[in-house]
């Protein structure tokens, strides 16, 4: 049985974030995934770096995100340097969309929430937004400018992410599907996967929406699929600098070689684990894409897809040590395990290296749902 200090299970952003980091603090460590490393929800992602909330169920996220998104630059620098590939940071800011009748008290209540939650979102005048975006809908009739957002190509960065983990230690094992959580008197002690079992005094679990799949743990991991599908559009005739979002979708742009790539997003649906592109959530997509952009009608399709967000009852993750001692869940990040990686590594390397983390996560208790506690330090 092959040993480790840490095993990572799944593959993804956040799984490679937090074993790059470990291996970074000399540990040796082994990232396993059921199949390839970063194909589910981080290749799936449209790579939006937005801590502003988009639902009261999102506000007590609002610091993490903010904190996850000021150490974006560096973890972004770091992982390019090390990995040699590029990760498609742009830092363009994004422009809220409002078409509603009411959409100057609309645009009053949003930046006066973002304010008072910390982020500098200010009201922008529709002459000036479409001075930013010349072909944004003339139905538009308020906007809000978030200069201190931005995005990122989400497969590039977790391809970037994972090179980098592997450069600096990490074993990365794909088609290691891992069915069970190994432990003994209340301690962990590795995993067992389809074919083998490897040791470790410490195991995360950070497999997404495949999380509760996964047998051994007491208190049932509370996480299930959301199906969201995906657009790509050709933007040749129809460049956009900013990120364009609406309370019925979004635009994100990539840089491409010879023509724009536009992202355009998303549904939310309760579809366990089907993975299917339909023409029902196409049209919605299509919808509110023309709607912002209404050029875009006439836009190729390039391509079409979906993933599965982890969700849990709350919609907040489930972050932090399990009843398991040696058991630490970073899971359940819904729509912003992009934007959450860096945080997500950090505390979970803080808590690992020294059980303590340096900001109060304690609204993300794993056991919240299960009428119990973990035990934890915090600083």
């Amino acid at each position: 049985m092959r040993s480790y200090d840490v095993i990572v299970v799944g593959g993804g952003i956040v799984g490679g974030a937090i074993a790059l980091q470990l291996a970074q603090s000399k540990l040796r460590v082994a990232l396993l995934d059921r199949q390839n490393p970063g194909r589910e929800a981080s290749w799936a992602a449209a790579g939006m770096l937005s801590p502003a909330p988009d639902s009261p169920s999102a506000i007590p996220l609002v610091p993490l995100g903010r904190a996850s998104l000021n150490l974006y630059p560096q973890f972004v620098s770091e992982v390019e340097e090390i990995s040699g590939r590029a990760a498609g940071l742009r830092r363009d800011g994004a422009i809220e969309v409002l078409f509603s009748a009411d959409a100057e008290r609309q645009l009053s209540t949003l930046v006066a929430l973002h304010r008072g939650l910390g982020l500098p979102t200010e009201p922008l005048p529709i002459d000036e937004a479409r001075k930013l975006e010349p072909a944004l809908g003339r139905e538009a009739r308020a906007a809000a400018w978030m200069e201190y957002e931005s995005s990122v190509d989400p497969r590039a960065l977790t391809e970037a992410v994972l090179a980098a983990a592997s450069t600096s230690g990490v074993e990365l094992r794909s088609d290691a599907n891992v069915t069970r959580i190994l432990g003994e008197a209340g301690r962990c002690n590795g995993v067992a996967t389809d074919t083998e079992t490897f040791g470790a005094s410490n195991v995360v679990l950070a497999a997404g929406a495949f999380s509760g799949k996964i047998q051994g743990i007491a208190a049932p991991i509370a996480v299930r699929p959301i199906r969201g599908q995906m657009v790509a559009l050709n933007g040749s005739d129809t460049r956009l600098r900013h990120v364009l979002r609406s309370e019925r979708g979004y635009l994100v742009p990539r840089a491409g070689a010879s023509a724009q790539r536009i992202v355009a997003g998303s549904t939310l649906e309760d579809a366990g684990f089907e993975k299917r592109v339909t023409p029902g959530g196409l049209e919605g997509i299509f919808s509110a894409a023309q709607e912002l952009v209404p050029a875009l009608a006439g836009a190729e399709v390039l391509d079409t897809w979906c993933g599965l967000r982890p969700d849990t009852p709350d919609h907040l993750p489930l972050l932090g040590p399990s009843e398991m001692t040696g058991l630490t869940i970073a899971t359940g990040h819904f729509r912003n395990g992009i934007l959450l990686a860096p945080i997500t590594a950090k505390l979970v390397r803080e808590w690992i290296t020294e059980q303590r983390v340096s900001m109060d996560w304690q609204s993300f208790d794993p056991l919240r749902f299960n009428g119990a506690k973990s035990a934890r330090n915090n600083s």
